[in-house]
């Protein structure tokens, strides 16, 4: 009995492995070549993908470019773009606090206000 090097061992193992995949590419290709084989159908799937993203993208493009309307000459956009609405607004809301502190009134109830005189009953524990 002869004994092989680590390295005869490996070569022989890989060539192996080798003759047996080339073996079964073979048999699939042989199966293989009783069917049509047409890439068309790729090309057909790949087009019409290609096709609905155009028109998928134009569409989405058309959506933002129509939210982008704003003309200068719009008086909301003007009104928006200068910074006297935010003055305004802080004077409006000082007017109203100023308001509201002057409309603002305390009541006295006379029966709530402290009576020293006055207790109160106390519950009897038995």
């Amino acid at each position: 009995m002869v004994t092989l090097s680590n390295d005869t061992a490996l070569n022989s193992l890989l060539s192996k492995l080798l003759q047996e995949y080339i073996d079964r590419t073979n048999n699939s290709s042989s199966s293989r070549a009783g069917k049509h084989d047409d890439n068309m159908e790729i090309i057909y799937v790949l087009l019409v993908l290609g096709f609905f993203g155009f028109f998928t993208f134009g569409i989405m493009l058309s959506y933002i470019r129509s939210k982008k309307l704003e003309h200068s000459d719009d008086p909301y956009n003007m009104y928006i773009a200068t910074d006297i609405w935010h003055k305004k607004d802080e004077v409006n809301f000082q007017a109203r606090v100023v308001g509201n502190y002057k409309s603002c009134c305390v009541f006295e109830n006379r029966l709530a206000v402290e009576q020293p005189n006055n207790q109160i009953p106390q519950a009897k524990t038995s």
